[in-house]
């Protein structure tokens, strides 16, 4: 997986997921624009890689907001002539159930998330279009977004919408070489503790603690460093050949998620009455009714 000669931005790369997949980027070989809202945390990113010899550099931006996304490819055009990956992972939580849920923190969640992927994948498109030399766009997905999850609501809408957009991005933009794709992670960050049953496992975690085999091999939970080499897979000219699919990964999982898709179909000539539906109902639906909603059994 050498990545020598590119150069990748990744947003919200200051902790966390985003932090792994900048050091693990530039491991391989690219170098990195760095962004985080926050300047500290991106500069000292930016700081470890050239430390271990790496090249990058940092940018405070807030993705969500008109021009953040310009900003960050910019900053790779101007420092190393080139943009070959970009790596929409900028994101925050405001959770809470659905009665509870105010205006400005679903719209705050869903500007980061769904917005600003949108954004900067707007200003990458738009980028290699001119450039003709094609690249690897790669989104952050979720669980919530795939299956739903309590609390949720605005955060599970958005990672929704972010897969659906990377299957409708992979047809728009396979002409002009672009693979887009969207990674369905599974990790223990600073947002996951949050979540009362993972707070224990996020504290061993800090602490050095080994996690169980359960969450690493049943559950596809681990740490952020296990996220990262997907990644840098998809970045790579083999997982350039890669196009339109939800990838999972975490702790010692890989998966390929599915897309929706009709599971049973029955038909009836002239349309379907409530009533005609009601008796049809139970043999259509018959072990096929989907899961809905993220289970951990720990």
């Amino acid at each position: 997986m050498d990545l020598t000669g590119q150069v990748a931005v990744v947003t919200g790369a200051g902790r966390g997921i985003g932090r792994e997949m900048a050091l693990q980027l530039a491991a391989a070989g690219a170098a990195v624009v760095v962004n985080d809202l926050d300047a500290a945390p991106a500069e000292a990113v930016a700081t470890e890689i050239a430390a271990a010899g790496g090249r990058a550099v940092a940018v405070a931006a807030a993705i969500g907001t008109s021009g953040s996304a310009e900003t960050c490819i910019a900053a790779a055009l101007d420092a190393f002539g080139r943009l070959d990956v970009l790596c929409a992972n900028a994101g925050v939580l405001r959770d809470s159930v659905l009665w509870k849920t105010e205006d400005d923190a679903f719209d705050l969640v869903v500007q980061t998330h769904l917005r600003g992927t949108f954004q900067c994948a707007r200003a990458a498109a738009r980028h290699w279009r001119e450039a003709g030399h094609g690249g690897a766009l790669v989104l952050v997905g979720s669980p919530a977004g795939q299956l739903g999850n309590f609390g949720q609501s605005a955060y599970a809408a958005a990672k929704a919408g972010i897969a659906a957009m990377a299957r409708t991005w992979a047809a728009e933009l396979g002409r002009t070489g672009v693979a887009v794709n969207a990674i369905i992670p599974t990790a223990l960050t600073r947002m996951t503790e949050t979540v009362p049953v993972l707070e224990p496992f996020v504290k061993a975690m800090e602490r050095g603690e080994p996690l169980p085999e359960k969450l690493r091999a049943d559950l596809g939970i681990g740490g952020p460093e296990d996220i990262a080499p997907l990644v840098v897979f998809l970045a790579s000219e083999a997982g350039r050949k890669v196009t339109g699919q939800c990838i999972g990964i975490g702790g010692d999982r890989l998966a390929l998620w599915s897309h929706p898709a009709e599971l049973r179909v029955d038909t009836r000539s002239g349309g379907w009455t409530a009533e005609a539906i009601a008796a049809a109902w139970p043999e259509l639906t018959e072990g096929a009714l989907q899961p809905f909603g993220i289970k951990m059994d720990l």
